[in-house]
């Protein structure tokens, strides 16, 4: 009887130590994830990581972006979405998996997806925020009539985004909810980078980006990021309301982390469910 004892363990890097970042160090140097091991960490202030890592279950590295690729089979990218390419591109060039939070960006980028089709690399983009992805790839086998999405905020969560700065509008002191965006999901990804990564990958998923409409409110009546999304096909209409729980970053929901989580446990997986 043979086994595979002498299997080795995926190792995965980190780009990134923002909430999201910091939470899967964590939970992948603790050994939560059997056959899967953290190996190296990369963040904006070098000094801040080394004393991070110190709090964790085992030692790892705390290394430049450009160096991360010999150290890992697979990178999971948590970082500001303009350094998307700096981070993948290496590991894709090796014929590895990039996990990308940053899903926004790819539509700015068509050229990553490009060079993991050329070497044989591979983006995944985790289910994160957005339930129902599993129906939205399964209905788009078949005819998606339209997909509409209404997205409502804390105001503290939109501050800062591109889109309210061009366009001079304050979310500060808000006592009734402000309907601050309507147009498409590749709009919405240009005006709100930190905020809008569930839109992109329910449009790629569905119909694209130009067909996938949105509407964002920022609502000071709700302490939770809320998206109602509408789906009707030739297979089924349904319609899903998440509320998810923000995490340190207001901007991101605790629920991203946990999403890398389980793709992580899928790649070791001899028993998976969904799609």
């Amino acid at each position: 009887m043979t086994t595979n004892s002498n299997k080795k363990n995926i190792r995965v890097a980190i780009a990134g130590l923002g909430a999201i970042g910091k939470s899967l160090s964590t939970h992948l140097a603790s050994g939560a994830i059997p056959g899967v091991e953290l190996t190296a960490v990369s963040a904006k202030d070098h000094q801040k990581a080394q004393e991070f890592v110190k709090t964790l279950a085992h030692p790892v590295k705390v290394l430049k972006i450009e160096d991360l690729e010999p150290e890992a089979d697979v990178v999971v990218e948590c970082a500001p979405a303009n350094l998307l390419g700096d981070i993948i591109t290496p590991f894709l060039k090796n014929q590895k998996r990039a996990i990308v939070l940053s899903v926004g960006a790819i539509l700015f980028r068509p050229d990553l997806v490009e060079l993991a089709k050329e070497t044989g690399g591979v983006i995944m983009v985790p289910t994160g925020a957005l339930i129902g992805l599993d129906a939205m790839v399964a209905a788009a086998e078949g005819n998606i009539h339209s997909v509409r999405m209404i997205t409502r905020k804390p105001p503290k969560g939109l501050e800062g985004a591109p889109h309210l700065i061009e366009h001079h509008i304050s979310v500060a002191n808000l006592t009734e909810p402000l309907k601050i965006f309507t147009g498409n999901a590749k709009e919405a990804a240009k005006g709100f980078p930190a905020n809008l990564n569930v839109v992109v990958a329910l449009a790629l998923a569905g119909i694209g980006p130009e067909k996938t409409l949105l509407e964002i409110w920022a609502d000071p009546t709700v302490v939770r990021n809320t998206h109602t999304i509408t789906v009707d096909s030739d297979s089924a209409k349904f319609t899903m309301t998440m509320e998810n729980i923000p995490s340190e970053n207001p901007r991101t929901g605790r629920i991203v982390a946990q999403s890398v989580v389980a793709m992580l446990r899928k790649l070791t997986s001899h028993f998976q469910v969904g799609t």
